[in-house]
């Protein structure tokens, strides 16, 4: 909704729970709404006090009996004043009578915010829910908002339970949910051990939640089912931030219930039957098996996004932005796990074509997959009496699981492996891809080791950078390396066993080390790569009224559409606030230009990229106008995995032009940089005056880029 011409944050699936403070003008007011489904509910009502807790999206954890709890949870505060809040507390006074005090966020003049929240607690004896109290106060510790009600389940050893953690994407709190192993509960004293037991990570359709996830499933003896959210019911269809939850939350289960690493599967059904292709097929080295349920395979094939197959420059450059989202590109990927496909022949929601599709394209190249298509079932179904709804909780699902696990190490021979980019994925095995010659390009390699003789032989496609792990290897002697023809005889063995090999021309190199301030699998762009790594949104302060309005209500939007699609929490300081010295791993996302935001000449002082008032400067090429909406992302100085993403035009019509670009939608691919006019609004790729990727070195000239002016 655009109130007063401010874009906010709607609620595209009806969840019923955004509430946003505005600020009504004296006499007429307009509020535009953006309508996708068809239907629209709203109302204007106003509030006694500005500053209020909302508990109708609440992020909670549950207690386990007998265990006791200390971690956090998420509220919305929200700030219906036209100042700046700082250092509002938020205090909860637990059942217990202890009184728990955290310092939230700064929070801009109308805006809202989810909140994190301390949580503790001893060791529940009975299942009766456990209740707190909730209340904003001020620096001085007084309460300036209304208590509000939390109620924490209590569950049995037994039952699927939360946890909650902090992201280190945003510094959000999120969940994860657990269906657990019934040998790894209730475990007495003197009762002998166990082998670890193996996890499987399972992720929802769209509009499940994680919890119901874990909840369909009947409990597994031997294996603990983990369940992340995808940051939300919808989500980013477990792509970009949905992968990164489903990352970070395998790292997490994975310690926390001490599982073991080599017994680690992924499924999902519809959605994350998708998730399952995408991430099975980014990471073949974390999973020893797949079983996607009624999963559609990509975008390409299911969303209706379509890739031109006689693309112009232009749109060759805008359509490798979106390259990490063709599963078939990567599908080789596959034959290091088994699969097993699960569909409905009857489903109207998924067509079973999809499965077929993948199952075709398997049979040419695959040797461990297999395809069952359940007669007459839809959708979501099951059969029988039996405990967990038989489309995800599916009998060949486990017993694949049960026969499979990943190698150690030191027991692979043959690396197949294939990147789009290798700040999504860049390691399979020992072999990892740090550079690529043309950026999110298809870089592969095909490698055998012969340990005998210690040397790796194999062929590498678009391959700038390539690590080897010698863990794989007994002793220090010398190692040999054939690649693509070219010989390296008896390489010294290094003492952190990392060996770096780097491609010049036609031959290959021995090199110390890559430079960490170049591209790397570490960070190599595209943009939306930036909104990672605790990213922090500074708004520049330093242009006209509306230049500086826009920069703070553009941020604010930002950050509101990631809480409600991403159930995300991101900080928003002002430029004149940002100090460049502290916190150098978090990324930054800057709002205005080189005129507009001071914090520009200290984090972009390297960078051969400017947005100034009436022109765009990219290398040596000059693109003047004074309504150019301008995105590019560079390397945060003194860090090696921060970046900077940049939000930018060159007058207030090209700042108010990004606010048109959906950033937080899954499936859309923005370059390293990119230049728009307000003619791509109605005219697409025709309107697109520059775009490219930097060179390994972040430069213009080492790069790619199209000039369309």
């Amino acid at each position: 909704v655009y109130v007063n011409g401010t874009p906010r944050t709607g609620d595209p699936y009806s969840n019923g729970y955004v509430r946003l403070p505005i600020a009504l003008h004296k006499g007429e007011n307009s509020l535009l709404f953006l309508v996708g489904r068809g239907r629209l509910r709203a109302a204007i009502k106003t509030v006694a006090n500005p500053l209020l807790l909302d508990a109708s999206d609440a992020t909670l954890p549950d207690f386990r009996l007998g265990e006791a709890l200390k971690t956090n949870g998420a509220l919305i505060a929200i700030n219906a004043s036209n100042d700046w809040k700082r250092g509002l507390k938020i205090v909860t006074e637990t059942p217990e009578g202890k009184r728990l005090v955290r310092t939230i966020p700064a929070l801009p003049p109308t805006s809202v915010r989810k909140v994190a929240f301390s949580i503790e607690g001893g060791s529940p004896k009975s299942a009766d829910n456990k209740k707190y109290s909730l209340y904003l106060a001020d620096s001085a510790g007084t309460p300036i908002s209304e208590s509000i009600e939390i109620s924490l389940r209590v569950r049995k050893q037994t039952e699927t339970y939360k946890r909650t953690f902090i992201s280190q994407i945003d510094g959000s709190v999120q969940y994860f949910a657990v269906n657990p192993a019934s040998d790894y509960v209730d475990r007495k004293p003197g009762m002998p051990n166990l082998p670890p037991a193996a996890l499987a990570l399972s992720l929802h359709g769209a509009s499940v939640e994680g919890l119901g996830q874990a909840d369909a499933y009947a409990s597994k003896s031997w294996v603990h089912l983990v369940a992340p959210t995808n940051r939300r019911p919808y989500g980013f269809d477990w792509e970009e931030w949905g992968r990164l939850d489903a990352l970070e939350v395998l790292d997490l289960a994975q310690k926390e219930l001490k599982t073991d690493p080599t017994r680690t599967y992924l499924t999902g059904h519809s959605m994350g039957g998708h998730g399952t292709w995408q991430i099975g097929v980014q990471y073949p080295d974390k999973f020893a098996a797949l079983a996607p349920s009624a999963g559609w395979v990509s975008f390409f094939s299911y969303a209706g996004t379509q890739k031109s197959k006689t693309p112009t420059p232009m749109e060759a450059i805008l359509q490798r932005a979106t390259n990490p989202s063709d599963t078939l590109a990567l599908s080789h990927n596959y034959t290091q796990q088994s699969i097993y496909i699960l569909h409905g022949d009857a489903d109207d929601n998924v067509p079973i074509s999809e499965a077929r599709a993948m199952a075709t394209h398997l049979a040419g190249f695959h040797k461990d997959f297999q395809l069952h298509e359940q007669p007459g079932a839809g959708h979501w179904w099951s059969e029988g009496d039996e405990a967990g709804a038989r489309c995800v909780d599916y009998p060949g699902f486990f017993d694949l699981f049960s026969k499979r696990r990943i190698p150690n190490l030191s027991e692979v021979r043959h690396v197949d492996f294939t990147t789009a980019n290798p700040e999504v994925s860049a390691t399979c095995h020992w072999a990892t891809i740090d550079q690529q010659q043309k950026p999110l390009e298809i870089s592969s390699v095909d490698i055998t080791l012969d340990p005998h003789i210690r040397r790796f032989s194999g062929t590498t496609k678009n391959v700038k950078t390539l690590k080897f792990n010698l863990n794989s290897l007994e002793g220090t002697e010398p190692v040999s390396f054939v690649l693509d023809g070219v010989k390296l005889d008896k390489l010294a063995f290094p003492k952190d066993k990392i060996l770096t090999l780097v491609r010049e021309g036609a031959t290959w190199v021995h090199a110390s080390s890559s430079n960490a301030g170049q591209k790397n699998a570490l960070r190599s762009g595209n943009f939306k790569a930036a909104f990672n790594h605790r990213f922090q949104f500074v708004v520049g302060t330093k242009g006209t009224f509306v230049e500086n309005e826009w920069a703070l209500s553009k941020a604010k939007f930002d950050a509101e559409t990631f809480w409600y699609r991403g159930n995300g929490s991101v900080d928003i300081l002002l430029d004149t606030e940002f100090n460049p010295a502290k916190e150098v791993d978090r990324s930054v996302i800057l709002y205005g230009n080189s005129e507009t935001n001071s914090a520009w000449k200290v984090l972009l002082k390297e960078a051969d990229v400017d947005v100034r008032r009436g022109v765009a400067v990219i290398g040596k090429e000059k693109i003047e106008g004074e309504n150019l909406a301008v995105l590019f992302v560079r390397p945060r100085i003194n860090s090696s995995i921060a970046s900077v993403g940049v939000i930018s035009g060159t007058g207030i019509v090209g700042m108010r032009l990004t606010d048109r670009i959906p950033i937080f939608l899954s499936g859309v691919g923005i370059p390293d940089c990119i230049t728009l006019a307000p003619e791509s609004l109605y005219e697409g790729v025709a309107g697109v005056k520059a775009a490219g990727y930097f060179g390994n070195d972040w430069s213009v000239a080492g790069g790619e880029f199209i000039f369309n002016h």
